[in-house]
């Protein structure tokens, strides 16, 4: 997951440098007074969500995979403690009726 969210940053940081270059250039009109640095942030967002989009599938899947299987294990360990408890929990009633029934 880590990799993925580095890669997006980075994707992201090329945009902004692409778009800062484009809007000083005139290729792209200029923000409004003091709001020239969130237009370039703005539109840097704006290019770099569907780049990421298509560019990281795969990244995503097998993060996504990670993901998935780290929760299946938390899953089957939580039930395995559960039936360990549940044993335990047997083992000390069965103990404690043949303890009451002497």
């Amino acid at each position: 997951m880590l990799r993925y969210t580095l890669m997006r940053l980075g994707i992201f940081a090329g945009c902004l440098v692409v778009v800062w270059g484009a809007v000083y250039s005139g290729l792209f009109p200029r923000g409004f007074g003091d709001s020239n640095f969130l237009w370039v942030l703005l539109l840097s967002l704006v290019l770099s969500a569907p780049i990421s989009w298509v560019v990281l599938r795969g990244e995503r899947d097998r993060a996504s995979v990670q993901i998935v299987n780290r929760v299946d294990r938390m899953k089957a360990n939580l039930e395995a403690n559960r039936s360990q408890e549940d044993v335990a929990d047997d083992t000390a009633r069965t103990q404690g009726e043949a303890a009451a029934s002497n």
